[in-house]
């Protein structure tokens, strides 16, 4: 099947930037059919395009890269297949390069302007798709980004800035025809800015003629199907307060204003009798609302409204009021032709508590349909619904933090004659790991180490991390030699560990509202656990260890050598009364003592794992020579490199050398 045919033109077009004489600014058009094939001929035709103006030196390529070029591709493929799929019309695609920038400005326009673009995931099937990696993507490529709805039509534009977006650590987005490490910021799911160089677009009058009655009559199940999935996807509440804006202006109001509520007072800043006297409105206490959001479908409007409204916040006349209550105009902030109209305020509320309130104005009304005010009502349940769930998510994620702060040691002790080196990685960084690793001194010359991994992450992980860390040092410091303290240990993994993690799971099932099941009864709590004590001596260190279900730990010589220095024995937690062994040996002076957890030795790559084949002591005989550190680094970098997904496991190691 061929291609789809495609015009393109590469033309001088009109801008605010001055151009020398006889140069054409770079820019592309193409109408696509809505078909499966668009997105692929829209790729085809920027590729083309990118490659027509660096051979012309059009203005502004000097600033194209091939990262900038490449994150255009991702994200038209993208918002074509949004288009396609969800629109299913004609797609019109726009690309121009800003010359005085070097900003990349793609749009797509589609015919069906009552149905917002989606962020979902296709229904899986057997080949590759091209489609399905969302909005999320385009947020990640593009600094800013958003949807302009026109009668008729709606145009999803983003904007790529000049050199592309640095990628972050641990994230990737999977991109196009190929996968690419990108690092997903965290964005709104609508921008608050359009393009410097898109001039404002005058709204669309809001229930005047036939239609705008049509669109609602039609349109609005959709629209507040494709806000809840929007919005669902949101875990920063003044991004939901942005994507509220974006939803509402222009098409059901000329402005929109939202209002945060503080997080501790969780009430409503109403001056003192306010209530009394039925006004509602007032200038807020201490605990009153923060003016989160602003959005004016005329950007020059914004931050005149902005400044009005932060002199006039809102308040309440009383829990119990249902539905939306008249707000004062601010007549001056909106210039000449907006110094009448109505304003309508909606408390937001999502399990009994108030959260903020969402505030709409359309100049020239004495009041609003009743059809838009039912609209927007249900859309401000949803926003709320949304930012209750982002303030849970964040709580969540701070007593997460904190409690993973309070599992991990607060430094790694220095210990004389031996250079240390770590590395930390936890899949889930908004819960506490199942990995965990401690290096203190116990005394009398000795210093010991740990690296674990417990059975399961969550509160049920933390809770046997929280009882054998401490067990360790207290063990190791009253004296107790290796193999007695894995002795011992093992015997709270069975009794104590087990019944407190048990209790945790129970916790945990009630607060989701769910019974507990028959497989949710008592279990035990594993642990593997590399444990060892470290003395140091005139020439080298003397290494005392012991491996209980444990990944060995390798011996690297000086000699660039390398071999296990402990034997396999059974995991912590599993049998009862059972007898462990160690192991002693000497570190001498550039040997390197190398302990991983299982995110290393199985870190996969299709049937693959790192340490097939001895893939773990192959990647560290090609460290020798190298320090602690470096060390460290290097397996990291090969662990990950290893791979083209991101690591699905925690990931720890340690590198004990010595000097």
């Amino acid at each position: 099947m061929g291609a789809i045919p495609a015009q393109r033109e590469s033309v001088a077009r009109a801008s605010d930037v001055p151009t020398r004489d006889g140069d054409a600014l770079p820019h592309a058009h193409a109408t696509l059919p809505g078909g499966p094939l668009a997105p692929g001929s829209a790729r085809a035709l920027l590729r083309a395009a990118f490659t027509e103006w660096a051979e012309l030196a059009l203005p502004g390529t000097e600033f194209l890269t091939d990262r900038q070029a490449d994150d255009a591709v991702v994200v038209v493929s993208e918002l074509v297949t949004n288009a396609v799929i969800h629109a299913g019309t004609d797609v019109e695609l726009d690309c121009r390069l800003e010359a005085h920038t070097g900003a990349l400005v793609v749009e797509v326009l589609d015919h069906h302007p009552s149905r917002a673009p989606r962020d979902g995931d296709p229904e899986p099937s057997y080949g590759t798709p091209e489609y399905g990696r969302g909005l999320r993507l385009v947020a990640a490529l593009a600094e800013t980004w958003g949807i302009t709805y026109r009668t008729g039509a709606k145009t999803v534009w983003a904007q790529l800035p000049a050199g592309g977006k640095e990628a972050l650590d641990g994230i990737q987005a999977y991109a196009g025809d190929r996968a690419r490490d990108r690092a997903l910021r965290v964005a709104g799911i609508l921008a608050p800015e359009s393009p410097p160089s898109r001039a404002p677009v005058s709204p669309e009058p809001v229930s005047r003629g036939g239609q705008d009655r049509d669109w609602l009559n039609r349109g609005a199940l959709s629209f507040l199907a494709e806000a809840s999935d929007l919005l669902a996807g949101q875990l920063d509440e003044n991004l939901v307060a942005a994507l509220a804006g974006q939803l509402i202006v222009p098409r059901l109001a000329d402005w929109c204003a939202v209002w945060l509520e503080d997080e501790v007072a969780g009430r409503w800043g109403s001056r003192p009798g306010e209530a009394e006297r039925g006004t509602g409105w007032g200038e807020g206490g201490v605990s009153g609302p923060r003016l989160a959001r602003v959005w004016h479908c005329s950007e020059n409007r914004i931050e005149d409204l902005r400044q009005a409204l932060e002199k006039e916040p809102p308040g309440t006349s009383g829990p119990d009021r249902p539905g939306p209550v008249p707000f004062p105009w601010p007549g001056e902030a909106l210039g000449p032709h907006g110094t009448h109209g109505s304003a309508l305020a909606y408390r937001l509320t999502a399990g009994g508590r108030p959260l903020g309130t969402l505030v709409i104005g359309r100049a020239g009304l004495v009041s609003f349909p009743d059809e838009i005010t039912g609209l927007v009502e249900d859309l401000s349940r949803r926003v709320a619904l949304a930012i209750g769930a982002a303030r849970q998510y964040a709580r969540q994620a701070t007593i997460s933090a904190v409690l993973q702060r309070g599992l991990l040691p607060g430094a790694v002790a220095e210990i004389p004659g031996v250079r240390s080196a770590l590395v930390y990685e936890p899949c889930d960084k908004g819960g506490p790991s199942g990995d965990f690793y401690d290096l203190f001194p116990a005394g009398d010359g000795r210093w010991c180490f740990a690296v674990g991994d417990v059975q399961g992450k969550g509160p049920e992980a933390a809770v046997v991390i929280g009882l054998a860390r401490p067990w360790l040092r207290l063990l190791a410091r009253e004296g107790y030699r290796v193999a007695d303290v894995l002795d011992r240990l093992n015997q709270l993994l069975l009794d104590d560990a087990t019944e407190a993690a048990d209790a945790a799971a129970r916790a945990l099932a009630s607060a989701g509202g769910r019974p507990m099941n028959p497989g949710d009864g008592p279990q035990t709590r594993f642990l593997s656990l590399l444990y060892g004590e470290l003395a140091p001596f005139d020439g080298g260190v003397r290494c005392t260890l012991a491996s209980a279900g444990h990944p060995l730990p390798l011996l690297l010589g000086s000699d660039g050598e390398v071999r296990t220095t402990a034997r396999p024995q059974t995991l912590l937690g599993v049998v009862e009364d059972e007898t462990y062994t160690s192991e002693t040996f000497e570190l001498r002076p550039g040997d390197s003592l190398l302990c991983v957890t299982d995110g290393v030795t199985e870190r996969r790559s299709g049937s693959r794992q790192f340490d097939d084949e001895d893939g773990l002591a192959d990647a560290l005989a090609g460290c020798a020579g190298l320090d602690a550190q470096l060390i460290a680094e290097r397996i990291k970098r090969l662990v990950h490199e290893f791979g083209a997904r991101p690591p699905e496991d925690d990931l720890a190691l340690l590198v004990l050398q010595a000097e």
